[in-house]
């Protein structure tokens, strides 16, 4: 090794620690680094398209090997930068609350401000300071924003491994984090690629998926997952799923509230990620009482407008007629039996259905 190619050596790797405390003071709790390679990602996530497991997210197809190779993406990328930030916030009780039937359940993660803004505005702010140290090399920042296999590049660069529910778990985190990439053509040192594997003989998040929506560990059938129902899907909800969605009318939390390394979850210091408009525990009559107007307003810079106002009274009249009977509930589902939106119009008759003598009236069946 020449003296020029030590002194690189050990500039990137200086710098690299500086990089991850500036990542730390603007809020990320992790930084790794990996190469543009995934390897075995690529065929896995290729057989889960191939089963057709994606449903309707087209996207998830449509942009062929760019998803998982930067250099086609953004040409030039020599790494990926990974970095995760938490978002759990003290909360009370998630898992009761899902046995509270007259409740809302919201998934965690929407309760608060929408992270895509948050996280897209720190990342700018950790390229400005990239800049500032070493100018000329080019970045792109992602959140969710591009055709990238964030998880994949999120265990390469060693920040967590595959849990058997899809997500990435962290031993000192559990899996209640989001994740940030930078592609660059910053030559910096390689983290270690997170190989070990956790989740041994465990199986409760696959065992405790209301709609049974994983084929098997490692493989989730989005067609049945909530998150999926509730907040990508766009049409009439499968009635044989109906029942079993109980009160969550945005995302779907069970398979890490059931995983025990959420044990290990660090609470969020981040204030945007704070629950609002009382959203961790509010009534679903209350929700279903919103308008237009006030669907838009109380959502306004929070991830559950990506749902649509449409598909948010179509996901609380389920959940409604999952709730015990009530002479309130059945009162407030009667008054938007002549809704405008077919749409609502039909989840709301199937729940009255499931409160009323209606000869498409089935037996109530009990939560999972």
């Amino acid at each position: 090794m020449t003296i020029q190619q030590q002194y690189d050596t050990h500039f990137w790797s200086s710098f690299k620690s500086d990089l991850a405390a500036e990542a730390k003071r603007l809020g990320f709790q992790q930084l790794g680094v990996t190469h543009t390679d995934l390897g075995e990602h690529i065929e896995h996530y290729q057989n889960w398209l191939d089963q057709d497991f994606h449903g309707e997210l087209d996207y998830m197809s449509k942009h062929g090997s760019k998803r998982w190779t930067p250099e086609e993406l953004v040409p030039g990328t020599l790494r990926v930068i990974s970095l995760r930030m938490d978002y759990r916030h003290e909360d009370g009780n998630p898992l009761a609350l899902l046995s509270e039937k007259e409740q809302a359940y919201i998934s965690r993660y929407a309760l608060g401000r929408d992270y895509h803004k948050l996280i897209r505005q720190r990342l700018k702010k950790l390229i400005s300071y990239i800049d500032t140290k070493c100018a000329g090399h080019q970045f792109r920042a992602f959140v969710d924003s591009a055709p990238v296999l964030e998880r994949a590049f999120a265990q390469r660069s060693g920040l967590g491994w595959f849990g058997k529910n899809t997500m990435i778990i962290n031993r000192s985190a559990g899996s209640w984090f989001f994740l940030g990439e930078l592609y660059t053509d910053l030559p910096l040192p390689l983290d270690d690629a997170y190989n070990a594997e956790h989740c041994g003989s465990c199986t409760a998040c696959l065992d405790d998926c209301p709609t049974k929506a994983f084929a098997g560990p490692y493989l989730l059938d989005s067609k049945r997952c909530i998150s999926y129902l509730t907040i990508e899907h766009k049409g009439a909800i499968p009635t044989e799923l109906r029942p079993l969605m109980g009160n969550r009318i945005f995302g779907c939390d069970d398979c890490q509230l059931v995983c025990p390394w959420t044990r290990f979850t660090q609470v969020s210091e981040e204030p945007d990620f704070s629950p609002r408009h009382q959203l961790d525990n509010i009534a679903l009559l209350e929700l279903f009482e919103w308008d237009e107007d006030t669907f838009l307003s109380k959502t306004e810079g929070s991830p559950i407008r990506r749902t649509g106002y449409e598909n948010w009274l179509r996901n609380i009249a389920v959940a409604l007629g999952n709730a015990d009977t009530s002479e309130d509930i059945v009162t407030a589902l009667q008054a938007k039996q002549r809704h405008e939106s077919e749409l609502v119009r039909e989840h709301v008759q199937w729940a009255l259905s499931q409160h009323t003598n209606t000869p498409s009236h089935t037996t109530k069946p009990k939560l999972p």
